[in-house]
Protein backbone atom coordinates (compact mmCIF):
# COMPACT_ATOMS: atom_id res chain seq x y z
CA UNK A 1 0.00 0.00 0.00
CA UNK A 2 1.06 3.40 -1.13
CA UNK A 3 1.77 5.91 1.75
CA UNK A 4 -1.09 7.75 2.89
CA UNK A 5 0.46 10.51 5.15
CA UNK A 6 -0.27 13.45 2.57
CA UNK A 7 -4.02 12.97 3.53
CA UNK A 8 -6.23 15.30 5.05
CA UNK A 9 -7.82 13.11 7.82
CA UNK A 10 -10.93 14.69 10.42
CA UNK A 11 -11.33 13.07 13.47
CA UNK A 12 -14.94 12.59 14.27
CA UNK A 13 -15.26 12.04 18.39
CA UNK A 14 -17.39 13.16 21.32
CA UNK A 15 -21.12 12.61 20.30
CA UNK A 16 -24.19 13.42 22.64
CA UNK A 17 -24.35 9.58 23.60
CA UNK A 18 -23.36 8.68 27.35
CA UNK A 19 -20.11 7.41 26.11
CA UNK A 20 -18.68 10.84 25.31
CA UNK A 21 -16.38 11.42 27.46
CA UNK A 22 -14.40 7.93 26.63
CA UNK A 23 -14.83 8.67 22.37
CA UNK A 24 -12.85 12.39 23.48
CA UNK A 25 -10.19 10.02 24.85
CA UNK A 26 -10.14 7.79 21.95
CA UNK A 27 -10.57 10.32 19.55
CA UNK A 28 -7.88 12.78 21.36
CA UNK A 29 -5.22 9.74 21.01
CA UNK A 30 -5.74 8.93 17.55
CA UNK A 31 -5.41 12.99 16.93
CA UNK A 32 -1.81 12.54 18.49
CA UNK A 33 -0.86 9.79 16.48
CA UNK A 34 -1.80 11.21 13.33
CA UNK A 35 0.15 13.96 13.89
CA UNK A 36 3.11 12.21 15.24
CA UNK A 37 2.74 10.32 11.93
CA UNK A 38 2.98 13.71 9.81
CA UNK A 39 -0.65 13.38 8.50
CA UNK A 40 -2.97 16.46 8.74
CA UNK A 41 -5.47 15.92 11.01
CA UNK A 42 -8.23 18.27 12.75
CA UNK A 43 -10.83 16.99 15.27
CA UNK A 44 -14.73 17.50 14.67
CA UNK A 45 -17.13 17.12 17.39
CA UNK A 46 -20.35 14.73 16.21
CA UNK A 47 -22.97 17.14 16.83
CA UNK A 48 -25.69 19.83 14.62
CA UNK A 49 -22.84 21.60 13.48
CA UNK A 50 -20.91 18.77 11.87
CA UNK A 51 -22.07 17.97 8.74
CA UNK A 52 -21.11 21.86 7.52
CA UNK A 53 -17.97 21.34 9.56
CA UNK A 54 -17.08 18.40 7.65
CA UNK A 55 -18.37 19.46 3.93
CA UNK A 56 -16.31 22.86 4.93
CA UNK A 57 -12.96 20.95 5.94
CA UNK A 58 -13.54 19.01 2.74
CA UNK A 59 -11.51 15.68 4.12
CA UNK A 60 -9.93 12.75 2.40
CA UNK A 61 -11.18 10.64 5.00
CA UNK A 62 -12.69 10.65 8.39
CA UNK A 63 -11.53 8.72 11.75
CA UNK A 64 -14.59 7.79 13.28
CA UNK A 65 -13.93 7.78 17.00
CA UNK A 66 -16.93 7.95 18.28
CA UNK A 67 -18.61 5.20 20.69
CA UNK A 68 -22.22 4.26 21.59
CA UNK A 69 -25.45 5.51 19.38
CA UNK A 70 -24.60 7.87 17.08
CA UNK A 71 -21.40 6.96 16.11
CA UNK A 72 -21.28 2.32 16.68
CA UNK A 73 -25.08 2.71 15.03
CA UNK A 74 -24.38 3.77 11.45
CA UNK A 75 -25.72 7.34 11.90
CA UNK A 76 -22.30 8.83 11.35
CA UNK A 77 -21.57 6.47 8.87
CA UNK A 78 -24.79 7.32 6.67
CA UNK A 79 -24.30 10.98 6.84
CA UNK A 80 -21.12 10.45 5.30
CA UNK A 81 -21.75 7.47 2.53
CA UNK A 82 -24.03 10.34 1.69
CA UNK A 83 -21.64 12.76 1.97
CA UNK A 84 -19.46 10.80 -0.68
CA UNK A 85 -16.35 11.14 1.98
CA UNK A 86 -14.42 7.87 3.00
CA UNK A 87 -14.37 6.96 6.88
CA UNK A 88 -12.28 4.22 8.81
CA UNK A 89 -14.36 1.34 10.29
CA UNK A 90 -17.72 -0.83 9.17
CA UNK A 91 -20.70 0.54 6.94
CA UNK A 92 -23.87 1.33 7.45
CA UNK A 93 -25.51 -1.99 8.10
CA UNK A 94 -22.79 -3.80 9.73
CA UNK A 95 -23.16 -0.99 12.35
CA UNK A 96 -26.25 -0.43 12.82
CA UNK A 97 -26.88 -4.30 12.80
CA UNK A 98 -23.82 -4.91 15.70
CA UNK A 99 -25.15 -2.06 17.85
CA UNK A 100 -28.11 -4.28 18.75
CA UNK A 101 -27.26 -6.77 20.69
CA UNK A 102 -30.58 -8.49 20.24
CA UNK A 103 -30.57 -9.02 16.39
CA UNK A 104 -27.12 -9.78 16.82
CA UNK A 105 -27.48 -12.55 19.11
CA UNK A 106 -30.51 -13.91 17.08
CA UNK A 107 -28.09 -14.11 14.07
CA UNK A 108 -25.15 -15.82 16.04
CA UNK A 109 -27.44 -18.28 17.58
CA UNK A 110 -29.26 -18.86 14.19
CA UNK A 111 -25.75 -19.69 12.28
CA UNK A 112 -24.95 -22.28 15.12
CA UNK A 113 -22.58 -20.06 16.97
CA UNK A 114 -22.49 -20.03 20.58
CA UNK A 115 -24.27 -17.23 23.10
CA UNK A 116 -25.75 -17.35 26.33
CA UNK A 117 -29.87 -17.74 26.50
CA UNK A 118 -31.46 -14.17 26.81
CA UNK A 119 -34.99 -12.41 26.63
CA UNK A 120 -35.86 -8.90 25.10
CA UNK A 121 -37.94 -6.57 27.69
CA UNK A 122 -39.68 -3.74 26.75
CA UNK A 123 -39.90 -1.24 29.30
CA UNK A 124 -41.98 1.83 27.30
CA UNK A 125 -45.32 0.89 28.08
CA UNK A 126 -44.86 1.90 31.53
CA UNK A 127 -45.35 -1.91 32.91
CA UNK A 128 -42.40 -3.39 34.57
CA UNK A 129 -41.64 -7.19 33.30
CA UNK A 130 -41.76 -9.70 35.65
CA UNK A 131 -39.08 -12.55 36.18
CA UNK A 132 -38.55 -14.59 32.80
CA UNK A 133 -39.75 -17.87 33.50
CA UNK A 134 -37.64 -19.01 30.53
CA UNK A 135 -34.24 -17.76 32.48
CA UNK A 136 -33.48 -18.56 36.15
CA UNK A 137 -31.31 -16.43 38.13
CA UNK A 138 -28.66 -15.19 38.65
CA UNK A 139 -29.11 -12.82 35.35
CA UNK A 140 -27.19 -10.06 33.64
CA UNK A 141 -29.10 -7.21 32.31
CA UNK A 142 -28.06 -4.96 29.68
CA UNK A 143 -29.48 -2.42 27.35
CA UNK A 144 -30.33 -3.33 23.72
CA UNK A 145 -28.26 -0.94 22.25
CA UNK A 146 -25.66 0.92 24.80
CA UNK A 147 -22.21 0.51 24.98
CA UNK A 148 -18.83 0.04 27.14
CA UNK A 149 -20.84 -1.98 29.80
CA UNK A 150 -23.25 1.44 30.27
CA UNK A 151 -26.51 0.22 32.21
CA UNK A 152 -25.09 -3.19 32.83
CA UNK A 153 -25.76 -5.19 36.03
CA UNK A 154 -26.12 -8.64 37.58
CA UNK A 155 -28.83 -9.62 39.42
CA UNK A 156 -29.29 -12.09 41.84
CA UNK A 157 -32.62 -12.02 43.61
CA UNK A 158 -35.91 -10.91 42.78
CA UNK A 159 -35.51 -7.84 44.88
CA UNK A 160 -32.61 -6.65 42.56
CA UNK A 161 -34.64 -7.89 39.70
CA UNK A 162 -37.58 -5.11 40.16
CA UNK A 163 -34.40 -2.41 41.06
CA UNK A 164 -32.96 -3.19 38.35
CA UNK A 165 -36.20 -2.77 35.56
CA UNK A 166 -37.26 0.43 38.01
CA UNK A 167 -33.76 1.82 37.14
CA UNK A 168 -33.23 1.14 33.61
CA UNK A 169 -36.69 2.03 32.25
CA UNK A 170 -36.14 5.60 33.80
CA UNK A 171 -33.25 5.18 30.91
CA UNK A 172 -33.35 2.57 28.24
CA UNK A 173 -36.72 1.31 26.03
CA UNK A 174 -35.65 -2.02 25.75
CA UNK A 175 -33.08 -4.21 27.46
CA UNK A 176 -31.44 -7.65 27.36
CA UNK A 177 -32.03 -10.08 30.23
CA UNK A 178 -28.97 -13.03 29.65
CA UNK A 179 -28.25 -16.07 31.20
CA UNK A 180 -25.46 -15.09 33.74
CA UNK A 181 -22.53 -17.65 33.11
CA UNK A 182 -19.81 -17.84 35.47
CA UNK A 183 -16.28 -18.11 34.05
CA UNK A 184 -13.10 -16.32 32.46
CA UNK A 185 -13.61 -12.94 30.46
CA UNK A 186 -11.57 -12.57 27.13
CA UNK A 187 -11.47 -10.36 24.03
CA UNK A 188 -10.51 -11.12 20.64
CA UNK A 189 -9.62 -8.09 18.06
CA UNK A 190 -9.50 -8.57 14.72
CA UNK A 191 -7.72 -6.34 12.29
CA UNK A 192 -8.05 -6.14 8.54
CA UNK A 193 -9.15 -9.90 8.01
CA UNK A 194 -6.87 -10.95 11.17
CA UNK A 195 -7.24 -12.42 14.13
CA UNK A 196 -5.41 -10.84 16.92
CA UNK A 197 -4.14 -12.42 19.96
CA UNK A 198 -6.47 -13.61 22.64
CA UNK A 199 -6.90 -11.21 25.69
CA UNK A 200 -8.23 -12.29 28.94
CA UNK A 201 -9.41 -9.40 30.94
CA UNK A 202 -9.12 -9.60 35.14
CA UNK A 203 -11.85 -6.74 36.68
CA UNK A 204 -9.34 -5.64 39.95
CA UNK A 205 -12.52 -4.01 41.39
CA UNK A 206 -15.68 -5.24 40.27
CA UNK A 207 -17.64 -8.26 39.54
CA UNK A 208 -17.14 -7.72 36.01
CA UNK A 209 -15.82 -5.98 33.16
CA UNK A 210 -17.68 -3.11 34.16
CA UNK A 211 -17.49 0.92 32.89
CA UNK A 212 -15.08 1.68 35.78
CA UNK A 213 -12.98 -1.27 35.02
CA UNK A 214 -12.62 -0.37 31.47
CA UNK A 215 -11.06 2.79 31.70
CA UNK A 216 -10.37 4.54 35.49
CA UNK A 217 -6.68 4.17 35.93
CA UNK A 218 -6.00 0.34 37.85
CA UNK A 219 -9.70 -1.00 37.09
CA UNK A 220 -9.00 -3.74 35.07
CA UNK A 221 -5.30 -6.29 34.06
CA UNK A 222 -5.34 -6.96 30.74
CA UNK A 223 -3.33 -10.17 30.14
CA UNK A 224 -1.76 -10.64 26.34
CA UNK A 225 -1.29 -12.68 24.62
CA UNK A 226 -3.91 -14.43 27.34
CA UNK A 227 -2.46 -17.32 29.35
CA UNK A 228 -4.66 -20.55 28.11
CA UNK A 229 -4.11 -23.88 26.04
CA UNK A 230 -3.38 -23.33 22.07
CA UNK A 231 -6.96 -24.92 21.54
CA UNK A 232 -8.79 -22.54 22.91
CA UNK A 233 -6.86 -19.90 21.85
CA UNK A 234 -7.47 -20.63 18.18
CA UNK A 235 -11.41 -21.52 18.98
CA UNK A 236 -11.48 -17.97 20.63
CA UNK A 237 -9.88 -16.61 17.44
CA UNK A 238 -12.09 -18.31 15.22
CA UNK A 239 -15.35 -16.81 16.79
CA UNK A 240 -14.06 -13.38 16.31
CA UNK A 241 -13.16 -13.82 12.82
CA UNK A 242 -16.90 -15.78 12.46
CA UNK A 243 -18.58 -12.87 14.02
CA UNK A 244 -16.78 -10.59 12.11
CA UNK A 245 -17.62 -12.03 9.09
CA UNK A 246 -21.29 -12.82 9.82
CA UNK A 247 -22.39 -9.52 10.22
CA UNK A 248 -20.30 -8.13 7.94
CA UNK A 249 -17.59 -5.70 9.53
CA UNK A 250 -14.24 -4.76 8.34
CA UNK A 251 -11.02 -2.63 9.40
CA UNK A 252 -11.72 -3.85 13.17
CA UNK A 253 -13.65 -5.30 15.41
CA UNK A 254 -13.41 -6.76 18.88
CA UNK A 255 -15.45 -9.66 19.98
CA UNK A 256 -16.09 -10.17 24.28
CA UNK A 257 -16.60 -13.57 25.47
CA UNK A 258 -17.12 -15.38 28.65
CA UNK A 259 -15.56 -19.16 29.31
CA UNK A 260 -17.68 -21.34 31.75
CA UNK A 261 -15.94 -23.40 34.24
CA UNK A 262 -16.40 -26.32 31.90
CA UNK A 263 -14.33 -24.54 29.37
CA UNK A 264 -16.75 -23.69 26.99
CA UNK A 265 -17.11 -20.14 25.09
CA UNK A 266 -19.80 -18.02 25.05
CA UNK A 267 -20.25 -14.84 23.09
CA UNK A 268 -21.36 -11.79 24.81
CA UNK A 269 -20.92 -9.09 21.93
CA UNK A 270 -19.15 -7.29 19.19
CA UNK A 271 -17.49 -4.05 19.05
CA UNK A 272 -17.42 -2.10 15.64
CA UNK A 273 -15.42 0.62 16.74
CA UNK A 274 -13.18 -0.82 19.97
CA UNK A 275 -11.34 1.62 22.25
CA UNK A 276 -8.89 3.43 21.30
CA UNK A 277 -7.55 4.84 24.73
CA UNK A 278 -4.59 4.23 26.95
CA UNK A 279 -6.20 1.64 28.07
CA UNK A 280 -8.28 0.00 25.57
CA UNK A 281 -7.79 -3.79 24.60
CA UNK A 282 -7.30 -3.26 21.07
CA UNK A 283 -4.12 -1.78 20.86
CA UNK A 284 -2.74 -3.90 23.57
CA UNK A 285 -3.41 -6.95 21.60
CA UNK A 286 -1.31 -5.39 18.63
CA UNK A 287 1.27 -4.78 20.71
CA UNK A 288 1.62 -7.91 21.54
CA UNK A 289 2.27 -8.51 17.69
CA UNK A 290 4.83 -5.94 17.50
CA UNK A 291 1.84 -2.74 15.86
CA UNK A 292 2.29 -0.08 17.60
CA UNK A 293 -0.44 2.15 18.80
CA UNK A 294 0.66 4.49 15.79
CA UNK A 295 1.19 1.96 13.36
CA UNK A 296 -2.86 0.13 14.26
CA UNK A 297 -4.21 4.44 13.38
CA UNK A 298 -1.95 4.49 10.26
CA UNK A 299 -3.35 1.06 8.77
CA UNK A 300 -6.84 1.89 9.98
CA UNK A 301 -6.53 5.18 7.52
CA UNK A 302 -4.85 3.42 4.88
CA UNK A 303 -7.77 0.69 4.78
CA UNK A 304 -10.24 3.59 4.23
CA UNK A 305 -8.42 5.48 1.65
CA UNK A 306 -7.52 2.08 -0.22
CA UNK A 307 -11.48 1.53 -0.44
CA UNK A 308 -11.36 4.87 -2.02
CA UNK A 309 -9.06 3.88 -4.32
CA UNK A 310 -10.37 1.01 -5.70
CA UNK A 311 -13.92 2.55 -6.00
CA UNK A 312 -12.15 5.10 -8.55
CA UNK A 313 -10.39 2.11 -10.09
CA UNK A 314 -13.76 0.53 -11.05
CA UNK A 315 -15.30 3.77 -12.14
Amino acid sequence: MKSTRSAKVAVVMGGSSSEREISIQTGSGVMRALQTLGYDAQSLDFDAKFVDAVRALAPDVVFVALHGPGGEDGQVQAILEYLGIPYTGSGVEAAALAMDKHLTKKLIGAEGLPTAAWDLFDLSGGTLPLLPGSLDLPLVIKPRYEGSSSGVSIVKTHEQWTNAMLTSAKLFPQVMAEEYVEGREFTCGVLGEEALPVVEIVANKDEFYTYDAKYAPGGSTHIVPAEIDADLAARLQMLALSVHRLIGLRDYSRTDFIVSKEGRPQILEVNTLPGLTPTSLLPDACKAIGISYEALIDRLVGYALARTENRAALT
